[in-house]
């Protein structure tokens, strides 16, 4: 095919990149995806200075429990069905494809691939729920996986098993399908890189109207308020870690603080791109995880060293129960984590999909989908281990604050934890760093990705435009911790799972439509 950049053509489509776009104050945005986005997104944050938060969030949480409720088993199938789905890619011979054609040559090396998708997927959350979830699940803080007694050896194995389900091939496999079907139809078949482009096999030059408006203005909301819950969540964390470290005050001040500087740096670098900016930072992030997790390792060794078959097993023997939706004694525990999670995760999906598409050009589809799935979950399982194998050991032999007092407050979790560990304050603190760090890596990948989708699919959007969008992300954020805090940042994590619904049918009716793409390949070598 063609390798004219400026024009892009499947089949019958004259679909010029940017055709609809408008050029003005240093801006080249899509009509209409673009205005009606930011009005959307003003809209909400006047309202946010209006609707009392608890109000708010008693309504939205009461959205996002029915949908729930009464679509568990559609969440539940369709995360079995995705998994399935890249699992039967990966074995076909539509394996064989290279992303970008036969000749295309891959942007980053592997290492550094690996970082930013890991980064931008789910980094942020390993630190937040690495140590809770595991102990919420072996104590029975909100029910136990399969109904388990709690606080038994076989507590312990199904808490790190269930833990790793929750973060395993499962998310991946939501990511893997979006991120496929975006890199193949941009690479493969010269469409621009937005969500719409997934569609045009069956909607045809459609795609380019109100069909493919509506899909991108989700794609865009969705990516925005996941971000701006996130930024939230995480000061909150890294402020109570400040807190805990050198007793500082972590309130309204410093968590507004802390948004600011992460949005700054984050500005910086999307400034800077993806090769000056996202690239170094998440392997800089990497490089601090991995020493982290190795220190911890090392100071627990016996522990860390026991607890990752532990994992390992407990994942493989209760894949199948956890992912049947029928039937099961624990649907309370069942709706308040799994079913939340893989809303979570597909609301998500938008975002970390078409990230991990725009840097991964050049490898064929086996290596794409194995390295998706594979690397991920060998890492998280080495992470969940670890720190969740140390912590529930210290539950069971009630060492220090975490041991004797179980799960208090889950930001902390963490560095309760580190503080019954040799030099706990110097690991409190690089964990601060590391949290500030994936918040960088979040933030100025997904402002990235909203920059592509408001752009009509261009891939390098004017540097105002990128300012403009993490500046919103920052700003959302901020608005949310001065009106009101953890009500107000959990009524928009509740929002935002509810577009989790809409979604999970469009990533259904994505796997056809990738599937109707790779059909047309004429090569399969």
């Amino acid at each position: 095919m063609s390798k004219n950049t400026d024009k892009y053509s499947i089949d019958n489509t004259d679909y010029t990149v940017g055709q609809d776009n408008i050029q003005k104050w240093g801006f080249d945005v899509h009509n209409p995806v673009f205005g009606i986005s930011a009005s959307l997104i003003g809209l909400f944050l006047l309202a946010i200075l209006v609707v009392d938060p608890e109000t708010s969030k008693a309504a939205l949480d009461g959205v996002k429990w029915k949908i729930i409720g009464a679509f568990d088993g559609l969440f539940m199938w369709s995360a079995n069905i995705f998994v399935i789905f890249c699992l039967a890619i990966v074995v076909s011979p539509y394996g064989k494809i290279r992303l970008g054609g036969d000749e295309a040559k891959a942007d980053y090396s592997v290492l550094s691939w690996i970082a930013m998708l890991f980064a931008a997927g789910m980094g942020i959350g390993l630190m937040f729920w690495g140590v809770a979830e595991p102990v919420a699940y072996f104590t029975g803080w909100y029910e136990t996986p399969l109904n388990v007694d709690a606080n038994t050896p076989e507590a312990a194995k199904l808490a790190l098993g269930a833990t790793m389900f929750h973060w395993g091939l499962h998310p991946w496999a939501i990511y893997g399908v979006v991120s496929l079907s975006l890199a193949f139809f941009a690479f493969n078949k010269g469409l621009p890189l937005s969500m719409r482009s997934v569609f045009y096999p069956i909607l045809g030059d459609r795609t380019w109207g109100w069909p493919g408006h509506i899909v991108d203005i989700l794609a865009v909301l969705a990516t925005l308020f996941g971000l701006a819950t996130s930024l939230g969540l995480g000061a909150q964390q890294a402020a109570s870690g400040f807190a805990h470290v050198f007793g500082m005050d972590s309130g309204l001040l410093l968590q507004i603080g802390i948004i600011f500087f992460v949005t700054l740096i984050a500005i910086v670098s999307v400034v800077r791109g993806i090769d000056g900016g996202v690239k170094v930072i998440s392997n800089v992030n990497m490089l601090l995880a991995l020493a982290l997790v190795v220190f911890v390792a090392l100071v627990s060794f016996a522990v860390s060293m026991g607890s990752i078959p532990t994992t390992v097993m407990g994942y493989l023997e209760n894949i199948i129960p956890l992912s049947n939706p029928h039937g099961r004694d624990d649907e309370a525990w069942m709706h308040g984590w799994t079913v939340f999670y893989w809303a979570w995760w597909i609301s998500w999906s938008p975002f970390v999909g078409m990230f991990i598409a725009r840097i991964s050009r050049g490898r064929t589809i086996r290596e794409f989908i194995s390295a998706v799935l594979i690397v991920p979950t060998v890492v998280t399982t080495l992470w969940m281990s670890v720190f969740g194998g140390v912590a529930i050991d210290q539950i069971v032999n009630k060492v220090g604050t975490l041991g004797e007092k179980g799960l208090t407050e889950v930001p902390l979790a963490m560095f309760q934890m580190f503080d019954a560990l040799p030099m706990g304050s110097i690991l409190s603190l690089l964990a601060i760093v590391l949290v500030l760090v994936f918040f960088v890596t979040s933030s100025d990948s997904g402002s990235l990705v909203i920059d592509s989708i408001t752009s009509g699919g261009k891939v390098d959007a004017p540097v105002p435009q990128r300012i403009f969008w993490a500046f919103v992300e920052g700003a959302i954020a901020a608005a949310l911790v001065w009106v009101g805090g953890t009500q107000a940042i959990e009524a928009l994590q509740a929002g935002a799972i509810s577009t989790a619904l809409p979604f999970t049918f469009v990533l259904l009716v994505m796997c056809v439509s990738l599937l109707m793409g790779l059909r047309t390949e004429k090569r399969l070598g």
